[in-house]
Parts: C-alpha cells; sequence; structure tokens
C-alpha cells in the first residue's frame, strides 16, 4: 500500500514498479494456476538470499523504490 501512495505522488516511479514487475514474473504464466503474471517463490527467495542474506527478508519501501529507480536508470529500461 505504501508503494500505491507513492505511486500517486510520483507517477514515474507507478512506471518503473509496473514495468519491474513485469520483468519479474513467471515465464509463460498464464498456463498455470493462479494465472497471475507473478515471480516464482523459489527465485525470489534466491533475490532475497543475495540482496539480504536472508531468503525470507522483506524488502523495505525505501528499498524496493532505490531499486526500481536504479533499474531504470542504471539499466535504461
Amino acid at each position: 500500500m505504501a508503494l500505491a501512495a507513492r505511486s500517486v505522488v510520483r507517477p514515474r516511479l507507478g512506471a518503473d514498479l509496473i514495468r519491474t514487475v513485469w520483468a519479474f514474473r513467471a515465464r509463460r504464466w498464464y498456463r498455470h494456476p493462479p494465472f497471475l503474471p507473478i515471480p516464482p517463490t523459489e527465485y525470489m527467495r534466491w533475490r532475497m538470499y543475495t540482496a539480504y542474506g536472508d531468503e525470507f527478508a522483506v524488502p523495505s519501501v525505501e528499498d524496493v523504490i532505490r531499486f526500481v529507480t536504479w533499474r531504470r536508470t542504471v539499466m535504461h529500461l
């Protein structure tokens, strides 16, 4: 909810968030229930482990904002 609220104030952030979520989606997500474009659990656990040293870590709002902004500026996405 905090990210959604910040996206209202900063539309560019909302676009960055949508692009990042779409990039992290499971491939062929439309073939498997629940038929939602969400990332694979194993992949997200690996990402959290490499970033925080804990596969069950939950990133802060500021960390998510920093990542999606970095992704746009450095990777030009």
